[in-house]
């Protein structure tokens, strides 16, 4: 049903006037009958049909409210999100798309929801994810990669975000060690990878995004409004969040083959150009000691690089970094 239903927004947006209902029926494969069903059940998500007797169908709007429907109108990906799943409330995205990834969901599989009662960040912690307010959204992959490379699926994910709302706004994000999206240093996006595999292979990677888009400062819970923020309190305009998924689909799919294709290279570079206080000194404490050093980078392995006063790089896999001039701690 959902691969019919895209195929028939994707034949009606590239028809410049109307197609009639036996064209669609035949390209298709369906009944007359099928067609016009589904041309009710596009009306229902808020879609405008012209309906032209000997002339046929025509989509003369399309509604500002997220359906799968809506999302797949004017996604023009290869795979990410051709099977796309819209869903009012959830317990939590990523859930869903661990029991989809078992029962054989083709890689680029998404999952999209307007509210999650029980979302989860990095840690088992809370994510709150409000009624139409943000972007909830997990994605299944299924890269060719060993166990070892699945970080940089994270650190790419990072640079996807930080380029998509760059390029929508003139604000200024930065990514914070090792995945969360800063504007203003506060954050306004977190990433969470979650993974199966064997030895050698990767069988597949539940990633999930979750983005405050148009919350306002009283939407944030009070324990963490002074170190979280939306795109729309840093920019001081509404976004629009269909827009927004869609941009992020697209970024993110141009990202992905590029780095399966040419390494991780130019992701690093991507990373470290956005990097959260790259280049300046920080205070860091380790299980063993409490020291300042210069960050420089990060490793492939998704490791930070920290460069001691008398020269000596480290390299970080897990630190409590005091990022001090309103960066929290982490």
């Amino acid at each position: 049903m959902e691969s019919t239903r895209k195929q028939l927004i994707d034949l009606l947006e590239n028809e410049q006037g109307h197609i009639s209902g036996q064209q669609l029926s035949e390209a298709l494969n369906i009944s007359r009958t099928a067609v016009w069903k589904h041309m009710n059940e596009l009306k229902k998500d808020g879609y405008e049909i012209e309906a032209v007797r000997r002339k046929g169908y025509k989509i003369v709007s399309y509604p500002d409210k997220i359906s799968g429907n809506t999302l797949q109108w004017g996604l023009d990906t290869a795979w990410i999100g051709q099977q796309l799943y819209h869903y009012d409330q959830v317990e939590s995205t990523q859930d869903i798309v661990h029991q989809m990834a078992k029962q054989g969901k083709p890689h680029g599989t998404v999952v999209i929801a307007d509210e999650q009662v029980k979302g989860k960040g990095r840690m088992a912690r809370e994510w709150h994810s409000p009624q139409g307010k943000g972007i909830w959204m997990s994605i299944l992959l299924r890269p060719p990669l060993p166990p070892v490379q699945a970080p940089q699926i994270t650190l790419l994910t990072a640079t996807v975000l930080a380029e998509m709302v760059a390029a929508e706004s003139t604000l200024d994000p930065q990514i914070k060690w090792p995945n969360d999206i800063l504007v203003n240093h506060k954050k306004v996006s977190g990433i969470l990878t979650e993974m199966q595999a064997e030895q050698d292979r990767i069988q597949y990677i539940v990633l999930g995004i979750g983005m405050n888009v148009n919350q306002d400062a009283v939407d944030l819970p009070p324990a963490i409004a002074h170190k979280a923020s939306s795109l729309k309190e840093e920019s001081g305009m509404e976004w629009n969040i269909q827009r927004t998924i869609q941009s992020i689909l697209r970024t993110f799919e141009t990202t992905y083959d590029q780095f399966i294709d040419k390494g991780f290279e130019q992701v690093k570079a991507k990373w470290e150009h956005y990097g959260y206080r790259i280049g300046e000194r920080v205070t860091i404490s380790t299980m063993r000691d409490t020291w300042e050093a210069t960050l420089i980078g990060i490793e492939s392995d998704g490791a930070l690089r920290a460069k001691r006063d008398y020269g000596k790089v480290e390299k970080l896999y897990s630190a409590e970094i005091h990022w001090g001039e309103g960066g929290y701690d982490a």
